[in-house]
């Protein structure tokens, strides 16, 4: 039986190349143009919220922002070095003056589907296809000043001041971006309730997950005993430390990380603060429609447990996994608000569009009218201990968003830098909050190991993300 490799793209035409037949898709006929491709047929966050479009036609949009490969007239670059902080987006140099790529500190690729193209690496040869995970190759290397790459330190390994993050899957995104919606929510109320209640040791308790305490005293607030979110009480689940609470957010940090596209939205209109000659690079309508591609891909999902499988899935439970892991959470409502410009601690104001979560992304309708979210992750941060800590010299060295363990059987390799090639390496590198389960899943048998593995295999990604776009 024939297989397909390469998923979600259609068949546009077929050409003839040396006697053989070729396929073209549509995605690469439609982009042989040379010269600037972003801003063709750009639609305006205007023309978004006015529902002139359909949600089918802002998802092709979205998924033709995430697939084009962005050139020198899109503004794709930092232009003109113009002062002495050089690690930063907009100031950068390239590697050898090139012209057009650093890599080592962004300015690493021309595409968002380079880094995000593996639909399942647990087959041989891999499936590729649109909102994967990337492989170790594609590891976005942050904001180092130092790679000692012939550990002249005598270190006994190379050492490096900089981040080192495999690229995630998008899949689901959209449950994700509401269920933290939802818990910020409820944060900021009860911060409110101790503002309310002066010396009140008010707990942080959102969907059952635990942030901590805080109190308001002499007129502020004592967040000293506030734990896995920041101080604002916003919760942020994208990014491997947390740091962005919308796949929005997310994006814009990366158009310009990684391309050196400049958002209007931060730099505003009509400017050109990287000295390129290209003004107004990203829209806040490029954005949306990306926005509105990314959380309406379909969610992972799980596959009929054999006796083993279940039997795994006990013993996930029984070892601690699923302590931080949670199998699966419930959101309030069934959409999920899009808004700009956005306020992270007012998560539903602005809102300019709504996107069903029971619809396009296949979440499952709840008799309360919420959703539920299968992600196995309680989408706060946990200190992992010293052996995968990072060295960049910050306050989340040590810490980490709880991976959310959907998909997981497909997106090999694992942890926050892809250093596990396996599941139970991943799990046996576990430390810090993560080290009682590690100890018990350790102590298990080779027949109990060899079950939880069967059953974190039942947790598949989708291979159809994209396919009714084309």
């Amino acid at each position: 039986m024939r297989r397909t490799y390469l998923a979600g793209l259609s068949i546009a035409s077929l050409v003839v190349m040396g006697g053989c037949p070729l396929v073209v898709p549509d995605l690469l006929r439609d982009n042989l143009a040379e010269g600037a491709r972003l801003a063709e047929q750009r639609i305006t966050q205007e023309q978004i919220a006015s529902k002139t479009m359909s949600l089918a036609q802002l998802r092709d949009r979205g998924m033709k922002i995430f697939t084009m490969p962005f050139s020198k007239e899109d503004g794709y670059g930092d232009g003109v070095m113009t002062t002495d902080e050089r690690r930063t987006p907009g100031d950068r140099p390239t590697l050898q003056d090139n012209g057009s790529f650093l890599r080592v500190n962004g300015l690493d690729g021309q595409s968002c589907v380079e880094c995000h193209s593996v639909l399942s690496n647990a087959s041989i040869p891999p499936i590729f296809g649109i909102g994967g995970v990337g492989s170790a190759v594609t590891n976005a290397i942050i904001q180092p000043t130092r790679i000692d790459v012939t550990d002249t330190d005598d270190a006994g390994f190379a050492s490096f001041d900089g981040r080192f993050a495999n690229p995630p899957f998008l899949f689901g995104s959209g449950g994700i971006e509401l269920l933290a919606k939802e818990m910020t929510m409820d944060l900021q109320a009860l911060e409110e309730q101790a503002r309310n209640n002066p010396g009140t040791r008010v707990a942080l308790v959102s969907k059952g997950i635990g942030f901590g305490f805080v109190r308001f005293e002499n007129g502020t607030f004592d967040t000293s005993e506030v734990r896995g979110v920041d101080d604002d009480l916003v919760v942020r689940p994208f990014g491997r430390k947390g740091e962005f609470s919308t796949v929005r957010k997310f994006d814009v940090e990366a158009m310009q990380f990684h391309f050196g596209m400049q958002p209007v939205e931060v730099h505003g209109e009509d400017t050109d603060p990287d000295a390129d000659g290209i003004m107004n690079e990203v829209t806040a309508g490029d954005l949306s429609a990306l926005h509105v591609f990314n959380v309406t891909l379909k969610r992972p999902f799980g596959l009929l447990r054999s006796p083993t499988a279940e039997r795994g899935r006990q013993l996930f439970q029984q070892v601690g996994c699923a302590d931080c892991h949670i199998p699966t959470m419930f959101t309030e409502r069934r959409t999920l608000p899009l808004t700009f410009p956005e306020d992270e601690e007012r998560p539903f104001d602005n809102e300019y569009m709504a996107i069903d979560l029971a619809d396009v992304p296949g979440f499952a309708l709840q008799p309360d009218g919420g959703v539920a979210v299968p992600l196995f992750s309680d989408l706060k941060r946990h200190d992992m201990g010293d052996e995968l800590a990072e060295s960049f010299g910050m306050r989340l060295d040590r810490v980490f968003v709880t991976a959310r363990l959907w998909g997981i059987a497909d997106t090999a390799p694992y942890l926050h830098d892809g250093r596990a090639m396996t599941l139970g390496e991943a799990i046996l590198m576990h430390g810090g909050e993560g080290e009682d389960a590690r100890d018990a899943y350790a102590a298990l048998s080779t027949a109990d190991q060899n079950a939880v593995i069967e059953f974190l295999r039942t947790l598949r990604t989708p291979l159809d993300a994209t396919n009714d776009l084309e």
